[in-house]
């Protein structure tokens, strides 16, 4: 049976724009509405799905477990996530685990005993999947955002491991044989996602792994900052650094102030998810930037669909980051 996500792919808008047409919640443009019209009817989509959400006991309210909401990244996906919440007509409820899954688990706790129709999570490193998918199989769907994997259920996040290995290939083709990876903890999914694609650009190189350079541990930037001040004072110095994370790059850029240390000049640098304003940064830096505002309106998205029609397959969904190549790996400005 078709779904509003179905509709909302066909007509090629957001399934808010769909619930405007088919609710008249808000003026939608003549030629949105003929689209959204042909496809519902190229779909066989039917509201008596609608209909039949409304007669169970719904809350209106939808739950979001972020790992820690203070990221740029996260903070983008919460943005987009709650637009589409607020479009269909429901109240976003936000839970910050912040990396503990203690408080992941209560959250979760909390959320389902306030009966919310649906959950949106993004998972801790070692967070309880079985649980999650307890919640599920008692009837309350969830979607899992940016860290995926674990349980079988609807998932959004962003390709990682590619991306990883282009811009450390990048930095091989700039001469760089010495790279090291400030990377934190692998239990997160993504983390082990760019560990692979920075190993899988090694192995293409023909450059053999040095366990000494990749920088494992928490990722915060603390850590990363004694770990990162550490690798630039060995004999034999790297040449570059890749960082997986804002928090990780924090903690290089921190390490390199310190000890009076510059990119391009003495090493090149470049950061996955990066900084917002990365242009304003004199030199300016290289980034893998994920679209984090579309991943949250996604994950909505699917969640809507799910509490629509909880018959369809479970969808995982992967979106491009961009990335940009700027000062801060040595290309010309």
């Amino acid at each position: 049976m078709a779904t509003i996500v179905d509709v909302a792919q066909m007509a090629g808008v957001s399934t808010s724009t769909v619930s405007h047409v088919l609710n008249a919640t808000r003026p939608v443009r003549e030629d949105t509405r003929a689209r959204v019209e042909a496809a519902i009817r190229a779909t066989g989509y039917r509201r008596d799905s609608v209909a039949r959400a409304m007669r169970r006991s719904r809350t209106d309210s939808i739950g979001l477990v972020v790992s820690d909401v203070t990221q740029p990244a996260f903070a983008e996906m919460v943005r987009g996530v709650e637009h589409e919440a607020a479009a269909a007509g429901l109240t976003l409820l936000l839970a910050n685990s912040g990396e503990d899954p203690a408080r992941e688990r209560r959250a979760l706790e909390v959320l389902t005993e306030r009966r919310v129709d649906g959950l949106i999570i993004a998972p801790v490193g070692r967070s309880h999947r079985k649980e999650m998918a307890d919640i599920q199989q008692r009837g309350t769907p969830l979607v899992l955002m940016d860290r995926l994997g674990g349980i079988r259920a609807d998932q959004v996040g962003v390709e990682n491991t590619a991306p990883m290995r282009d811009v450390v290939l990048h930095l091989v083709e700039h001469g760089h044989r010495r790279i090291a990876l400030a990377a934190g903890d692998a239990s997160v999914p993504t983390i082990a996602e760019r560990r692979q694609g920075y190993l899988d650009a090694l192995d293409e190189a023909g450059i053999e792994t040095d366990d000494s350079l990749i920088l494992m541990g928490s990722g915060l930037a603390a850590d990363t900052r004694r770990g990162m001040t550490g690798l630039f004072q060995e004999p034999d110095r790297l040449t570059a650094v890749v960082a997986v994370s804002t928090e990780s790059a924090v903690g290089v850029l921190e390490a390199a102030r310190a000890l009076d240390l510059h990119t391009p000049r003495d090493f090149a640098f470049a950061a996955f998810d990066g900084f917002p304003n990365a242009d304003l940064f004199r030199p300016r830096i290289s980034t893998i930037t994920q679209p984090a505002y579309e991943i949250g309106s996604t994950a909505m998205q699917l969640l809507l669909g799910r509490l629509e029609d909880d018959s369809n397959s479970y969808r995982s969904v992967r979106l491009a980051p961009e990335i940009t190549y700027r000062e801060s790996c040595g290309c010309p400005d």
